[in-house]
């Protein structure tokens, strides 16, 4: 079974989408996690072709349910355009999203990447995530990891579910739905009795990701006022390919 069941629409925009149990969240299992939720409208904006930027607004929790996914252009263009997704569950808008799509050159003799390298999957050990957070979205994903110092971790991860029953899916895609799963890396006791939900999510790629393994470097800083930031360079097997940020307000646990 996938996270989603497509209920109407076309494989190359919106439409309606039936959440399944493997989308239960780590703060409360009866609502979604956002992560397959950002990897339905990457999935979405992307029929118009890859995407170098999504910014994801956070509106309201969302129920294990159905949810419908409009598609917008906000900025038409040959070479630059810039597309708009809104989830709806329940009659109200529970997610903004938006995505800048450039068209690419051949610029491979400029490339550079000066993130330094991830450490190889194989160095990493394996990960029961499940074992610090509750729900189905993390029951479903294959995890190595380690700690690398008070507030930072590796990791490389990947899914074992598919996104939407019957429906192909570009590695982009697969490689944004992991991408909000970072806040969650960090398990350091200092985290242990607080509530640290992102309130958004905004990711930047230099280059195409390819495969299904996910890798990420992330770092959390929280200040003293209530405010956390969770930033991870995110990269595939071949290399760094960008950045994930997530804003986060902290609050002791109830």
């Amino acid at each position: 079974m996938a996270y989603f069941e497509r209920l109407s629409g076309t494989p190359d925009g919106g439409g309606r989408f039936r959440a399944t149990e493997h989308t239960g969240g780590g703060w409360n299992p009866t609502e979604q996690h956002i992560a397959p939720t950002v990897g339905l409208v990457a999935h979405c904006l992307a029929g118009g072709g890859p995407v170098q930027r999504l910014a994801v607004e956070i509106l309201g929790t969302i129920g294990i349910d159905e949810v419908e996914v409009a598609v917008a252009t906000v900025r038409p263009g040959r070479t630059i355009e810039l597309v708009e997704a809104t989830v709806t569950w329940a009659g109200r808008a529970v997610v903004r999203a938006r995505a800048w799509r450039l068209a690419g050159s051949d610029t491979s003799a400029a490339a550079l990447a000066a993130e330094p390298p991830l450490p190889p999957r194989g160095e990493l050990a394996a990960w029961d995530m499940s074992a610090g957070w509750p729900g189905g979205y993390i029951a479903s994903l294959e995890v190595r990891h380690r700690d690398v110092g008070p507030g930072r971790a590796q990791a490389w991860l990947r899914s074992r579910q598919d996104l939407l029953d019957g429906e192909d899916v570009a590695d982009l895609t697969r490689f944004l739905l992991l991408a909000d799963t970072a806040n969650g890396l960090v398990q350091g006791p200092e985290r242990r009795g607080w509530f640290y939900p992102n309130v958004e999510l905004t990711a930047h790629l230099f280059r195409a990701p390819a495969g299904p393994w996910v890798g990420m470097d992330t770092s959390v800083s929280w200040g003293p006022g209530g405010h956390g930031m969770t930033a991870t360079v995110l990269h595939d097997e071949a290399g760094p390919v960008g950045r994930v940020a997530q804003l986060c307000t902290l609050r002791p646990m109830p």
